[in-house]
């Protein structure tokens, strides 16, 4: 890898490429909404109804908060050491540097494969969203057309990325700002009559229907609605000014995102009763229903449909772009440090690693035209594999956040020249273990019913914990691989991207 540069901001969004490096062109509110745009998505704009539904409104905030506080320590975790080291190999690298080669090569196809079989997800996803609007069209032909923007938005500049994030991520907030001043206002019964009050949120078994154990259910769809927000690691090593921009970006998204959900799901509590049957049937192939849709129709406005299959379409395309970038990025860096195919390193007068991204794009439209042969089965098990993958990252990212801390006291260093400090160590990474570890072992919760085990349904949900495995002891047997002493970690940033 080239040496790092000293960075000229002023002049960066001009500044080319130099040869074999990335560009970094991400800006501040370029960082900032690729966090909060990986952490509003589906997850909130469909699958939060599903929570009040099945934990009540009380059940369902308690969880949110939980996982968000959860995330808050991640990303501190995270920011800390992607301000000291800004890299877009982010955790492999960190995984290479303070645990161990085996653990941050598992750590960085593990990412891989969680990204990249999320562009044919969403394809798939933003095919249904259209046939609102145009019920007989082609599912493959969206596909490809959703397919053929994404590559432009990545394959043309950085920049393009950043600014396509920034506004999608932007129209998603404007809607929930929306959102949130109509609700308030028909809770309050100003200009909507009568006043919606908040009976619902304590009627009948709310606000926590199901005790405990459900609001430990709603930790897993709680955890994937805030998954991408770790993006921020990634997009560090393309920051102008990523000691300054990505400690920015964790303290502002941390506050917008728990506030944005925490009201919405309060909103859609005292708004619909969690007894609603609509609740439980949203999906993005099935946008009337979405809580947001219901509360838009509750004030009156007939377009709210309409609307929200708009805002959830750029929510798939948004996701999809971010899957594009980051599974890019993975691959590119991996190729650097020698745990993928040297061609992957290339990377083009524009700085984007060109071979990766074609990668990356041939691989999803493979997948996702693989839905429509033999039943879908291989599609349908590339998804399955990724199911637990978000998490496995996070419990990566703890570990090596703890570990570096560790290892930056015991080599002498000074905790007072970091750029940014992660509070509340080390609290912070082993809540976050903890956590995750529940989450993971509570994934495969709904294969038992009735203390009968569909064990189908089990390898269904834990696929990808013995491919995590068997990648990390496997290279691990092949190189001979050891955990690197916290003396021996290495802190060198003359190697940078």
């Amino acid at each position: 890898m080239a040496k790092i540069e000293t960075l000229n901001t002023t002049n960066m969004e001009s500044a080319p490429s130099k040869a074999g490096k990335l560009n970094r062109g991400l800006r501040s509110r370029h960082i900032t909404m690729i966090a909060i745009g990986g952490a509003i998505g589906t997850g909130l704009f469909v699958a939060s109804g599903a929570t009040v539904s099945q934990a009540g409104p009380g059940g369902a905030l308690a969880a949110y908060i939980a996982i968000g506080c959860m995330v808050y320590f991640l990303m501190t975790s995270l920011g800390e050491m992607a301000t000291f080291l800004p890299v877009s190999g982010s955790f492999e690298t960190y995984g290479t540097r303070f645990v161990d080669p085996a653990f941050g090569f598992t750590l960085g196809w593990n990412y891989w494969l969680s990204w990249s079989t999320t562009i044919p997800a969403e394809l798939a996803a933003g095919a249904l969203v259209m046939k609102y609007w145009l019920p007989g069209s082609s599912d493959i032909l969206w596909g490809i057309l959703f397919l053929a923007i994404i590559f432009l938005l990545n394959v043309l500049s950085v920049k393009n990325f950043g600014e396509a994030e920034f506004w999608f991520a932007g129209i998603k907030v404007v809607t929930i700002i929306v959102f949130l001043v109509i609700g308030i206002l028909m809770i309050l019964g100003i200009f909507f009559s009568p006043a919606s009050g908040i009976h619902n949120f304590t009627a009948g078994e709310a606000p926590f229907k199901g005790g405990f154990l459900a609001i430990i259910g709603i930790f897993m769809i709680a955890g994937f609605s805030f998954q991408g927000t770790e993006m921020v690691g990634i997009a560090a090593g393309e920051s102008e000014d990523p000691e300054r921009n990505v400690p920015r970006a964790i303290r502002s998204v941390f506050w917008r995102v728990l506030i944005f959900y925490v009201l919405a799901i309060a909103v859609i509590g005292m708004i619909i009763p969690y007894t609603d049957p609509s609740l439980l049937k949203s999906d993005v192939d099935n946008i009337s229903v979405s809580p947001f849709t219901l509360v838009f129709q509750k004030a009156g406005l007939a377009f709210a449909a309409s609307l929200m299959n708009a805002v959830i379409l750029t929510s798939v395309l948004s996701a999809c772009n971010s899957a594009t970038y980051a599974s890019t990025r993975m691959l590119w860096s991996m190729a650097e440090q020698g745990k993928a195919p040297k061609i992957f390193r290339k990377i083009n007068s524009k700085g984007i690693p060109s071979i990766a991204l074609y990668a990356n794009i041939i691989f999803g439209l493979l997948v996702f035209l693989s839905s429509f042969v033999g039943g879908g089965v291989v599609y349908i098990w590339l998804l399955n594999m990724t199911g637990l993958t978000g998490f496995l990252t996070w419990v990566g990212i703890a570990i090596c956040h703890y570990r570096f801390r560790k290892a930056y006291i015991a080599q002498g260093r000074d905790l007072n020249q970091l750029k940014y400090k992660a509070k509340w160590y080390p609290f912070g990474p082993i809540i976050t273990l903890v956590l995750c570890i529940i989450v993971i072992i509570g994934q495969g919760s709904q294969a038992i019913s009735g203390g009968t085990i569909n064990w189908y349904g089990m390898l269904v949900s834990y696929i990808s914990l013995p491919v995590f495995i068997i990648l990390w002891l496997g290279y691990k047997f092949i190189k001979k691989t050891k955990v690197v002493p916290l003396e021996e970690c290495d802190f060198s940033q003359e190697h940078l991207s």
